[in-house]
């Protein structure tokens, strides 16, 4: 039965000092207010996480943790402990606090829902896929509601701009109305364990329930005057896909803040990383530089300038969080400031004596 949701022989290594202590191995398939669903061989059982909840909110118990749970015998049944990760998927969990919130945990396949029935967000979509990558899993970008873009041409351009945007990960257009690009995207997640993410009425709850081949989750219709979804799934779940592999479903995210994403950030702009490499000096900002390989990028029409731009500010808001908990960063990033503010100044007062 373990084997439907990723238990293999590595897995099983792992827990096997937890086995010699008379504890069963689980996975957890959902997490509610202190307590959670584990499927073991002996079926799904309900468990309490006051062993497992310490003050870093990023080593709480989460959907798709294996951990050791207590025989049958006690009430309530307490999880001991959980076997390491071997993937995360981790945002910040508000803006004002320097503190990350785990989603997902062991997580193969980042499934990035994005609706086609408005506008695409592109700056949105490098945001998840900096925490996809960020995570350790592979990326894969669904476009959704394909069939309200019946044009074949304005799809396709639409397609392409997240190709461009998503560099090395796939992107699939589907539709669950008709059926499209439903059986790729099957072979894609019948392997392993892959988390749907996205905003509210991006239409995850629709393409797990057809993953899923029944009406597991609640579907709700977006809002007609802004497009906006209602939260329909509130809380993270993991099931089993009748095609192999396992799915969690989460609630739509309002905030996709990124937390010590800084390789996630690079991999999504990788253009812009391969670029610098060419550059003059080797802590080039590329902003005003002379021999700056990506503003000339920019120049000749090879790169973008919103990649550009969105490039510096996911990176200044990684470094806002990461410095948050570095002391020695935020010397660093005060030291840079004061740096710039020097040349800036140096530059006006130059700029004065060649006018007077």
């Amino acid at each position: 039965m373990l084997a439907a949701y990723g238990w293999d022989r590595t897995w099983a290594d792992a827990f096997a000092p937890y086995e010699a202590e008379g504890l069963l191995a689980g996975r957890v398939v959902r997490v509610d207010r202190g307590q959670c669903d584990v499927v073991t061989a002996d079926g799904t059982v309900r468990a309490d996480t006051a062993f497992v909840t310490p003050r870093d909110p990023l080593r709480v118990v989460c959907t798709g943790d294996w951990v050791a749970v207590e025989p049958e015998g006690g009430t309530p049944r307490y999880v001991r402990a959980y076997l390491p990760r071997r993937t995360a998927f981790v945002r910040s969990s508000s803006s004002e606090r320097s503190e990350g919130q785990i989603l997902a945990a062991n997580v193969d396949h980042a499934v990035i829902a994005v609706s086609l029935a408005g506008e695409l967000d592109l700056a949105r979509i490098e945001r998840f896929l900096a925490l996809a990558w960020e995570s350790g899993a592979q990326p894969v970008v669904v476009l959704t509601k394909a069939d309200l873009v019946p044009d074949a041409v304005t799809r396709a351009h639409l397609v392409q701009d997240v190709e461009t945007t998503a560099p090395g990960v796939p992107v699939l257009a589907v539709s669950a109305q008709e059926g499209e690009g439903l059986d790729v995207l099957a072979a894609v997640v019948s392997g392993g364990t892959s988390v749907l993410i996205g905003v509210s009425g991006a239409g995850k709850s629709t393409l797990a329930n057809v993953l899923l081949g029944e009406e597991v989750m609640d579907v709700q219709a977006a809002r007609e005057v802004d497009g906006k979804g209602r939260h329909t799934t509130t809380t993270r779940n993991l099931l089993a896909l009748p095609g192999g592999g396992v799915l969690i479903d989460t609630p739509g995210l309002r905030g996709v803040g990124l937390w010590d994403a800084g390789s996630g950030v690079g991999q999504v702009f990788s253009e812009i990383e391969e670029l610098a490499g060419g550059c003059r000096f080797h802590d080039c900002a590329h902003e005003s530089e002379p021999g700056c390989a990506v503003l000339e990028a920019i120049e000749t029409g090879a790169l973008q300038e919103r990649r550009l731009e969105s490039y510096r500010k996911l990176l200044r808001e990684n470094q806002r969080i990461v410095a948050k908990t570095d002391a020695r960063l935020r010397a660093e990033i005060r030291k840079e400031w004061k740096r710039r503010g020097a040349v800036g100044k140096a530059a006006m007062e130059a700029k004065r004596g060649r006018l007077r």
